[in-house]
């Protein structure tokens, strides 16, 4: 399981695992919850550099980054410290 603190959002934590490049267990602490379950859903068993190509540069309002920005950073860090 990786834990990653999340910068700029709502959301404080992402949880997640990585099995053979696959996004499994997405789970966020703190944030807009039914968006972010979502968001989990959709990527669950997706490949991760496919996830990171979708999310990374989303936005959230005037924010230069958003949960899926973070979620797409985070899964960027977990693959280079693999």
């Amino acid at each position: 399981m990786y834990e990653y603190k999340t910068k700029g959002t709502c959301s404080q934590m992402i949880y997640f695992d990585l099995e053979d490049g696959k996004v499994k267990n997405v789970s966020f602490l703190g944030g807009c919850n039914g968006n972010l379950k979502g968001i989990s859903q959709l990527v669950e068993g997706m490949n991760v550099d496919e996830v990171i190509a979708k999310l990374e540069g989303t936005k959230c309002g005037m924010k230069s980054t958003s949960c899926p920005d973070q979620l797409a950073k985070a899964l960027r860090a977990a693959k280079e410290n693999a």
